[in-house]
């Protein structure tokens, strides 16, 4: 029997969660609301007998404290969290937003602050009401001080985390875990676990079409399979996560004539790209950045060629030890098996991956020899790690490479004045 969702999903659910700021504070709350009462649980125990005396005006003064400071800390949070994202857009580009928003330390921050709060009033407010007897006001002033650590912990640890969100730096490095994880997400499944497309010899009948505008964020393979395996049919997926979809292109084919929304509710489509499923966005937020940097208002080349540096991390994380290919193209051999054996999805477009990372970089940067310079050792290191292997998707690494490098040479010495630099990036490309 199918898993209700997969893996993929759950991610994406859990990546959409983390997007959306009220979350964790609501968490928090309903957390610091329960706490108070399950000081009073104590009273009806013996703990009574065996807890030194609390007099409660040193309650009340603790509580007194922490609720007419941490509103104002958590005023204070919220917006230099909405400073530093007004500054992420800014300073690198406003597609890095959800990455910051999902930022676990200010988030994490926010949630403490405003969960103290609402502990420090409900709690201030059953003292008042004589609410807690002796065991239930130790349990109290306990929580009390347990809630004054934890906001102090985290005060620390958000002051240091504060100072760099929304820098330039900062944000390239989320970004690149982002991608990170979406490309080993990919490396791992392919296919997201269907049938590869180059395998299936007949596209299908039955077109299916889309009535919504947006990206695909998401592609529910086990929802697909489990139509597929109702219908009797064989659906081939004709678009993968972060492509374009309107009411004329098609999503996917049938080789029978099924209800179509059944296949298009697997689709979840919005108004933006998501990072964790498309290893693609990771790569265009990326070029984007360096793009700003070398854009004439901002002039910093050091940026782009710390993105650069980036992306060759990244298209490196697809290359393997060539004992591992060997071992992998064995298994591959003696177990050619998958998951969801209803469904098909096309292959990663490696040639649209470099496309993605390295053309508007080299097109903006072209008249800078140190980022020319950058983009071609970058280049000759993914070449010489894919030279001479035999699978399709690293001779298509090398083949990218070769073509993007002679793009950025012959961009770089149209847009170069000075002799010394044209001979310098000649130099470069030709020790390839």
């Amino acid at each position: 029997m199918e898993a209700p969702i997969t893996v993929d999903r759950l991610r994406f659910l859990l990546y959409s969660v983390k997007e959306k700021l009220w979350v964790k504070p609501l968490g928090f709350c309903l957390l610091s609301i329960f706490a108070v009462f399950v000081a009073k649980v104590a009273d009806g125990t013996s703990l009574a007998e065996h807890i030194p005396e609390i007099k409660p005006e040193s309650v009340e003064t603790l509580l007194s404290i922490m609720a007419s400071s941490m509103m104002v800390i958590a005023t204070f949070s919220a917006g230099t969290m909405v400073n530093a994202y007004a500054s992420a857009s800014q300073s690198s580009t406003p597609r890095s937003l959800s990455l910051i928003i999902s930022d676990d330390v200010s988030q994490n921050a926010l949630s403490v602050f405003i969960g103290a709060f609402i502990y420090s009033a409900v709690a201030l407010t059953a003292m008042t009401q004589a609410f807690f007897d002796e065991a239930g006001l130790f349990i109290l002033f306990c929580l009390t001080c347990l809630a004054f650590s934890i906001v102090i912990l985290t005060f620390i640890r958000w002051v240091d985390s504060v100072a760099r969100l929304g820098r330039v730096g900062s944000t390239l490095l989320k970004v690149e875990r982002a991608t990170t994880r979406a490309i080993k997400n990919r490396i791992d499944m392919p296919c997201l676990g269907a049938v590869p497309q180059e395998q299936i010899k007949e596209q299908g009948t039955y077109a299916i079409y889309t009535k919504q505008v947006g990206y695909i964020q998401l592609i529910d393979i086990a929802k697909l399979q489990k139509s597929a395996d109702k219908n009797d049919s064989f659906i081939n997926v004709a678009m993968l996560p972060g492509e374009f979809v309107s009411p004329e292109r098609v999503i996917a084919y049938s080789n029978k004539k099924v209800v179509s929304d059944e296949i298009v509710d697997a689709f979840t489509i919005g108004e933006a790209r998501s990072f964790e499923a498309d290893p693609r966005f990771g790569f265009i937020v990326l070029a984007e950045i360096a793009s700003r940097a070398l854009s004439p208002s901002v002039n910093d080349h050091g940026t782009a060629i710390n993105t650069i540096s980036s992306i060759t991390r990244l298209m490196l994380l697809w290359h393997k030890p060539k004992s591992e290919t060997d071992n992998s193209q064995k298994n591959s051999a003696q177990h050619e098996e998958f998951k969801y054996d209803r469904i098909s999805l096309p292959a990663l477009n490696v040639n649209d991956l470099f496309d993605d990372a390295y053309t508007s970089i080299a097109r903006d940067g072209a008249a800078n020899i140190e980022v020319a310079i950058r983009i071609q050792k970058s280049l000759k290191t993914i070449k010489a790690c894919f030279k001479n292997e035999g699978t399709i998707i690293e001779r298509d690494f090398f083949e990218a490479a070769s073509k993007l490098a002679t793009q950025s040479y012959e961009r770089a010495k149209l847009a170069l004045d000075y002799e010394d630099d044209i001979k310098r990036i000649e130099r470069v490309y030709n020790n390839h």
